[in-house]
């Protein structure tokens, strides 16, 4: 069974970064594609970027050109830098392969207020 650990969340203002990170036990981690989700409280899971085992990404239209997707396959860790925040961007934020197949971990909470 694969774990996931999330890290890198905190409270930051509109407008600011945050970078996440999440590492993944398991040897097939390079061939899934991979992906970055949220929940934000009272609303469904959602994924917001993907990056495949060749690096093609996808974003949702919420978050492209603020968010960036990125892999180190060596280090089975799957990142997320987070520009331009918003305060709908609050949300606990998770990694998983897209489709999800894992058990989901803890995820990193972010929060965007002033």
């Amino acid at each position: 069974q694969v774990q996931l650990v999330e890290s890198g969340g905190g409270l930051v203002q509109p407008g600011g970064s945050l970078r996440l990170s999440c590492t993944a036990s398991g040897s097939s981690f390079s061939i899934n594609t991979m992906g970055w989700y949220r929940q934000a409280p009272g609303k469904q899971r959602e994924v917001v970027a993907s990056i495949t085992s060749g690096g093609f990404t996808h974003y949702a239209a919420s978050v492209k050109g603020r968010f960036t997707i990125s892999r180190d396959n060596a280090k089975n860790t799957v990142y997320l830098q987070m520009n331009s925040l918003k305060p709908e961007d609050t949300a606990v934020y998770y990694c998983n392969t897209n489709p999800p197949v894992n058990s989901w971990g803890q995820g990193t909470q972010v929060t965007v207020s002033s």
